[in-house]
């Protein structure tokens, strides 16, 4: 079989070229003897697949995708026009949900992440007070929790849209869950997450520039491609009692090619706070997902009780922090 060829947004003021902020992986690429071709994000977006690829020769392949983040329904579809094609994504539809969003991973990581429940909405109808009551009801009734949908928070909202100061207060959870709601638009993926607050090891410098993951529209998104790096009451700035200066959790992002971790580097958000995680605990459940190419970011717990599992995404859509050295995972991609 050929090496894996890679799939990258294009410029979306010049199409012959990479998006700007992929373009360093597109020289890195072509210095290890990659190859790589150009895809209309904002087409793929739209629901126009096959107009998206139309720059993509055909009867090539197999692809990895490396680019912004895309809801599973139109990575689907996406897929599907390159297969018209004669080509296929080493990832499939179902193991891009899979990792991409947490319904689809959090049953194979539950107890080595926080608890979480979800519930279905949509921009236009979020959930009603019946349901909400039910999903604290099975989140255990108390404490403090973050409001998600199924792939982003929006944390830089923190006190507005993300952060439940106690589930036991249900009209300030509605009030929370409504305006996340609100505020995600069209850009609501899948539904609403309620996940447990656990806090977890904070850097000791004063916050960095802050860049939620995602930048395909909700909650003032950065360059982020994947999802929610994992705001689960600690990749906030400022933590709950709004103290600034404290630091942002200190987070790893492990990436994983068939089960096996191939890079270990900082969080996207702390590129200047190495950290290294115990992957003993992670490995076997990366492997029990079953997908090929994922990411995990891991925080450890203020208590120094061990690692968690903050988020899982996958590892075509996951940014790369500033200054990574990327080269071996290219390399293990291109051999895989």
């Amino acid at each position: 079989m050929p090496a894996p060829a890679f799939l990258l947004p294009a410029d979306p003021l010049d199409p012959r070229r990479p998006d700007p902020h992929f373009a360093w992986e597109a020289r890195l690429l072509r210095g290890l003897g990659g190859e790589h071709h150009l895809v209309d994000h904002d087409a793929l977006l739209a629901g126009d697949a096959r107009a998206a690829v139309g720059r993509v020769p055909g009867g090539l392949g197999p692809f990895w995708y490396r680019g912004w983040m895309l809801p599973a329904d139109r990575y689907a579809t996406f897929a599907t026009a390159l297969a018209e094609r004669g080509a296929h994504l080493l990832t499939s539809p179902p193991g891009y949900a899979s990792a991409h969003e947490l319904p689809g991973w959090y049953r194979v990581f539950e107890g080595a992440t926080p608890t979480s429940v979800w519930l279905p909405a949509s921009a236009s109808v979020p959930p009603g007070p019946e349901q909400l009551a039910a999903a604290v009801a099975r989140l255990g009734g108390r404490g403090p929790a973050i409001v998600k949908d199924y792939v982003k928070s929006r944390k830089h909202e923190w006190h507005e849209a993300c952060y439940v100061p106690e589930l036991a207060d249900l009209p300030g959870v509605a009030r929370v869950v409504d305006r996340f709601v609100e505020l995600q638009g069209e850009f609501l993926a899948g539904g609403v997450v309620l996940r447990r607050y656990e806090e977890f090891a904070r850097a000791s410098t004063d916050r960095p520039d802050d860049r939620d993951d995602g930048p395909s529209g909700g909650g003032g998104d950065g360059a982020d491609p994947v999802g929610d790096a994992g705001a689960v009451g600690d990749a906030d700035a400022d933590g709950p009692r709004g103290g600034g200066g404290r630091g942002r959790a200190v987070e790893a992002r492990v990436w994983w090619l068939d089960g096996e971790p191939v890079l270990v580097g900082p969080h996207p958000d702390t590129p200047g706070c190495a950290a290294d995680p115990d992957l003993d605990v992670v490995r076997p459940l990366v492997r029990a997902l079953g997908c090929r190419f994922v990411t995990t970011d891991l925080a450890h717990r203020a208590d120094g009780s061990g690692w968690r599992v903050v988020e899982v995404g996958d590892g075509q859509v996951s940014d790369l922090p500033r200054g990574v050295d990327a080269s071996g995972l290219l390399v293990a991609l291109l051999a895989a």
